[in-house]
Parts: C-alpha cells; sequence; structure tokens
C-alpha cells in the first residue's frame, strides 16, 4: 500500500477521568471518515496527572482502544499510564483492529515534572511495519532527543503523541520540522488542547510534515478531528532526488 490515511485527534483532556475521556473521544470520533490509524494524544485517558494511579494492560482502556479499533477497521495509537510489576509507565499502545497491540515506554522523562519520581523510563524504540509502511511511535519529550529520533533503520512515518504546553508551542513546532528534514521522513505531531487542573494551558498545532520539511497540516487552537493521506511513492523519490541519509553517521542507540 503506498497511500497511507492518518486521522490526528486534536482534542481537550479532562483530569484523571478515563471514562470521560473515552467517551469524549468517541464522540469526536463519530463522524470519522474510513482511516487506516487513528492518533490520540498522549495521556489520553487521564491528561498529565504523573500521579494518577495507571491501569493493567487488560484494564478498560485497552479494552476501549481495542473496540474502537475493530470498530473503526483502522490502528489506534495513544499513549496512557499503564501499571505493571510494581511499576507505572508512560506507555503508547498501537492496537490493531484485529485486538492484537505492541507498544513502547516512553525513554524520555520529563525532569521538569518530575515523571522520572513516578514512571519507569522505557528503553527501546518500537518501529512498526504496517500496511506496507515502516512507522516508528514516540512520545512527547522524546522530539527534543534527535539522536534517539535518528533514522537508522529506514522508517517512512515517525510520529509523536504530546501533551506540549502553549508557552512553548514554539519549539514544538520547529522540532517537528526539523525531524522531518533531518530523518527524511514524514513526521505527525499529534498534541492534546484546553487547560489542565494545573491552569496550564495547549493549544494543539497538531500537525503533519513532509520529508522535506514542509508544513501539510498544522492545526488550530481548538478540537479537531483531521483525516490525511501521504504516499510513499512521493517519499521514496524525493529520496531518490536528495539521497541524503545513505551519508548519516553510524552509531548504536543504547
Amino acid at each position: 500500500m503506498t497511500k497511507l490515511s492518518l486521522t490526528l485527534v486534536q482534542s481537550h483532556l479532562y483530569w484523571e477521568n478515563p471514562k470521560k475521556n473515552r467517551e469524549h473521544l468517541e464522540l469526536l470520533l463519530s463522524a470519522t471518515q474510513q482511516t487506516d490509524l487513528i492518533i490520540l494524544p498522549e495521556l489520553f485517558s487521564t491528561a498529565f496527572s504523573v500521579s494518577c494511579n495507571g491501569e493493567p494492560m487488560n484494564g478498560d482502556s485497552m479494552k476501549w482502544m481495542s473496540s474502537l479499533a475493530k470498530e473503526k477497521k483502522a490502528s489506534v495509537v495513544g499513549s496512557l499510564i499503564i501499571s505493571e510489576n510494581n511499576h507505572k509507565y508512560n506507555r503508547l499502545i498501537w492496537m490493531n483492529a484485529d485486538g492484537t497491540y505492541q507498544y513502547y515506554d516512553k525513554r524520555h522523562l520529563f525532569g521538569m515534572m518530575q515523571e522520572e519520581s513516578y514512571f519507569k523510563a522505557g528503553q527501546n524504540r518500537l518501529i512498526v511495519d504496517f500496511n506496507g509502511w515502516k512507522i516508528c511511535p514516540l512520545i512527547c519529550y522524546d522530539l527534543r532527543f534527535p539522536v534517539f529520533s535518528r533514522n537508522n533503520v529506514n522508517f517512512d512515518l515517525m510520529l509523536y503523541v504530546a501533551n506540549w504546553p502553549v508557552k512553548r508551542i514554539d519549539h514544538w513546532d520547529k522540532l517537528l520540522v526539523a525531524r522531518a528534514i533531518e530523518n527524511q521522513c514524514y513526521v505527525v505531531g499529534v498534541n492534546r488542547v484546553g487547560q489542565d487542573i494545573n491552569d496550564i494551558e495547549f493549544s494543539g498545532h497538531s500537525s503533519l510534515i513532509d520529508y522535506n520539511g514542509h508544513i501539510i497540516y498544522r492545526g488550530i487552537e481548538k478540537e479537531q478531528v483531521k483525516t490525511l493521506v501521504i504516499d510513499k511513492n512521493d517519499l521514496a523519490e524525493g529520496r531518490l532526488r536528495l539521497p541524503f541519509l545513505k551519508d548519516m553517521d553510524s552509531f548504536t542507540i543504547n
């Protein structure tokens, strides 16, 4: 499959209220056209409450993701707080329509919010083979670390789910473009909107950037659900014209 349809869900999140967040996301997605991949924000079930109790891997939010994926005949990706083996994780779930899933635990924990005091950091990236595309999904603060994001495995699309505040939204906009240019891949960023219980404001700017750093789409500062289509043939032609990736330095990500 050379074309891939992506649905970016830029939503408000309710504080520590998984049931209300799931119902709200269902409402936002009720009129969604056919799509291949639905992308939800970081910690879509609770908002960015680091002290919130997590759910087990067989909990209600995982069951909801499976049900949504089956209903929409699409894969669903987003992160939530998972409790497992006496640890909590900010865990990105890639849920398929058949109920199978893969996951990635956030590697870079946000020190300004003491995220490392509440969550255990992950170690390894996840690369998903999906409909002929190779995709690398990451979480929020990972965006600031280009070595971890480096395209040394020839992925086609990188995506970030986030709770990125308005006071640093200019960084979000610029770093998404930088990651696309340096990795010669499509980049998607899905960020929340609204205000949380700590009066932190979020302005969205969910985006799709092409392999040249061109902004195909950038959301405005309100709830939006946007479906976009990208083409792998365009990516291949762009890399053929400008074969930068072959000259990259070799290194190992520990």
